[in-house]
This record gives C-alpha cells, sequence and structure tokens, in this order.
C-alpha cells in the first residue's frame, strides 16, 4: 500500500499556520524572515502556534541569512535553539550544516540530529547548494537525518524534477524526499508524477505576496493543493 501524500507549508506567523491547517496542509514549517529563506523563530512564536493549531511543527533552525557554513559561536545558538524548539513542543526540526566547500558537514549535522532526538530532522535546502547532490544524499542520510528538503538544485521544484526525481530514486527507504520551492496548486501534479515523491513542501510565494495579509485567499491556495493531492491518494 502506498504512503499517502502529505503538504508541508511554510509560515512565519499564526496567522498563517491556522489558515494552513484549516486548509488541509499536514505539516507545518516555522519560521521568521521567510523573505530570506526561513529564520529561527522565536520561541514565543512556537509557543503561540502551538496553541493554536494541531497538527505536526516542524520549526526552522538557521541563525542568519547566507551560506550555511556556520561558526563556533553560530554552532552554539544553533544547539541553544534546538534546545529550545524542543522544549517548546515542536514536532520536528529543519536545519543543514554546510563545510565551506558546500559539501555536508557529516559530523556537526549528526551531533545536530543527536542532540534534537528524539524529534525528526530534516536537511533543508542548503542540500541545493552543494556541487554534487549524490554525493550529498549519502551525506544526509550517515548524518541521521530524516528527510531532505529540495528543488533538485535548480531554482524550484518544476525546473529541477529530473534531478529530484534522480534523489528520490537514490534514497530509497533511507530518508524521505520532499521537493518544494515553486510550487502550488497548478504544477503540483506535474511535480508528483515527474519526482514520485510522497512529501511536499510549499510556501505559495510565488502565488501569494509575502508575508500573506489575505489569510482568506491563503486558505483558498492551500485548500486547492490539498484537493489536487487528494485526487492522487484515491488512486
Amino acid at each position: 500500500m502506498k504512503k499517502k501524500l502529505l503538504l508541508e507549508i511554510s509560515v512565519e506567523s499564526v496567522e498563517a499556520a491556522a489558515a494552513a491547517e484549516r486548509g488541509g496542509a499536514n505539516r507545518i514549517e516555522l519560521c521568521s524572515d521567510l523573505s530570506v529563506g526561513g529564520l529561527t523563530p522565536q520561541v514565543a512564536l512556537i509557543h503561540a502556534v502551538r496553541q493554536q493549531i494541531q497538527i505536526p511543527i516542524f520549526v526552522m533552525i538557521r541563525p542568519r541569512p547566507g551560506n550555511f557554513s556556520y561558526s563556533l559561536t553560530e554552532f552554539e545558538q544553533i544547539k541553544k535553539s534546538i534546545k529550545a524548539a524542543r522544549d517548546a513542543d515542536a514536532s520536528g526540526l529543519v536545519f543543514g550544516i554546510l563545510k565551506p566547500n558546500r559539501t555536508v558537514d557529516i559530523e556537526r549535522t549528526r551531533e545536530l540530529v543527536e542532540l534534537a532526538g528524539p524529534l525528526p530532522v530534516t536537511f533543508h535546502r542548503a542540500f541545493d547548494a552543494g556541487p554534487d547532490l549524490s554525493r550529498a544524499l549519502e551525506d544526509v542520510v550517515r548524518s541521521g537525518a530524516s528527510r531532505i528538503l529540495t528543488s533538485g538544485g535548480a531554482r524550484s521544484a518544476p525546473v529541477g524534477a529530473s534531478n529530484i526525481s534522480m534523489v528520490v530514486a537514490a534514497s530509497g527507504e533511507r530518508v524521505t524526499i520532499v521537493p518544494g520551492a515553486g510550487i502550488h496548486a497548478r504544477n503540483i501534479l506535474q511535480v508528483a508524477a515527474a519526482t514520485q515523491a510522497r512529501e511536499f513542501h510549499s510556501g505559495l510565494s510565488t502565488v501569494l505576496p509575502r508575508p500573506p495579509t489575505d489569510y482568506v485567499q491563503f486558505e483558498k491556495e492551500v485548500r486547492a493543493i490539498v484537493k489536487v493531492l487528494s485526487t492522487l491518494n484515491s488512486k
């Protein structure tokens, strides 16, 4: 029996999180500053969102915009943020650590994955910054992360669908591949068919302003994606 297709929506406010849940999202990725790709949210926001929604909350852990190679001070900050998010009842965590040459920092990532336990970890789109997706996949698997969020090294998941398909096939059952970037209701069917992925990520930034101010429309856009996925789930 095939695993049900799931939708994760990235949000940066209580209102957007609630709208995503009403729209039928299976999970949210909670961030601050999505305009720069998402940073670590305040603990108060994690608590506030947790009080408003029932679906899982995966919390972004990223101390600053820019590259994903961190100083010792930044690494210690990341560890503190992981502990704080875990204590705030996060359902999972999202982070990615690279070496200066943009390959996956296996040792540091593994240390953070162990610190995050028992919460699952998504290795975020730092994965796409590396020079070799096949090597990056094996490195992330070695780190112990549960998921990889990727656009296939391209500017969007639809553009990188063939690369995502390769990563999905190579990953097997070892790690879940989550296509993300540029996904919405009008293209998710094509992305799903091209990649054979079972989980998908969207922030809806290609169809709505960021941050969204019309949460009714935000909910409608989430619901539209869910409707498409439901047709695939019924097959």
